[in-house]
């Protein structure tokens, strides 16, 4: 396996009395296009709550390139080069495409109260480096002809886009995402993978959650399962359609080749 970018040790999260998450333990490859599955109620968007610092893990630890991050938040992460898109996207309404975009990138000088007033001409740069990045940016997930658009009245396949554009602006090593062909047609879900594989190419890690086991036996590898909180498989997507307790149990039949 390739050097791991995250390492998960023993991760357990509790909601009260129910067990959420139990005791998971995996790496995940640098490079690598990881699927996660698994039935509704598994723990798989609860575990990627905890490993983008959404929320805390009850035990266990969480290693980002070798440096414990078990608990630090969101904002902190997306900083050390961790992104995480969601299932249900929500922008900004009624600002722009490319103001939803412009918004990601963190520590913005004219964010501060005195930035406008004491360095106008600095805030001015970095407004306009941050324009023509998010601009780049929208132009390679396809969105460049609705920079001007309000982002609540785009299609939810090119909210789903939108959401990956904005975690690309803080060029982020490893991306997480939650279900991203969930709702999409297929002409968008082709540009959706399209973008993941090139970004791939370029060295970008992927862990995704999907329930379209089309998409994670022909794009994943390798694929993770959960069932119960527990990781109850892991190997190539050609195990996985080998494995008849996974295939009764998750998968429901064999898949197409």
């Amino acid at each position: 396996m390739a050097e791991a970018i995250l390492g998960l040790q023993a991760i357990t999260r509790d909601f009260d009395s129910f067990r959420a998450v139990d005791s998971v333990s995996f790496d995940i490859g640098r490079g690598s296009i990881t699927g996660l599955i698994g039935p509704n109620g598994a723990g798989k968007t609860t575990l990627f709550n905890v490993l983008a610092g959404l929320l805390p893990p009850t035990s266990g630890s969480v290693q980002l390139n070798g440096q414990d991050v078990t608990r630090l938040s969101p904002n902190r992460l997306f900083g050390r080069g961790l992104g995480r898109t969601f299932q249900i996207p929500r922008p900004f309404a009624k600002m722009s495409v490319l103001e939803n975009v412009m918004l990601a990138p963190l520590a913005q000088m004219g964010e501060r109260w005195f930035g406008p007033f004491l360095h106008a001409d600095k805030v001015s740069l970095q407004e306009k480096a941050i324009r023509e990045k998010a601009m780049d940016v929208l132009e390679f997930v396809t969105l460049d002809k609705l920079a001007d658009h309000a982002a609540g009245q785009i299609s939810g396949g090119q909210m789903k886009l939108l959401e990956l554009a904005r975690v690309l602006m803080g060029d982020p090593e490893l991306i997480l995402l939650d279900e991203p062909a969930a709702g999409v047609n297929p002409t968008l879900t082709g540009v959706l993978i399209e973008k993941i594989e090139e970004l791939n190419r370029r060295g970008k890690t992927f862990v995704i959650i999907e329930h379209d086991m089309d998409f994670v036996m022909q794009h994943c590898d390798p694929v993770i399962a959960l069932a119960e909180g527990k990781v109850v498989f892991q190997g190539t997507p050609e195990q996985a359609q080998a494995n008849t307790v996974l295939l009764d149990a998750y998968l429901g039949a064999q898949i197409d080749e």
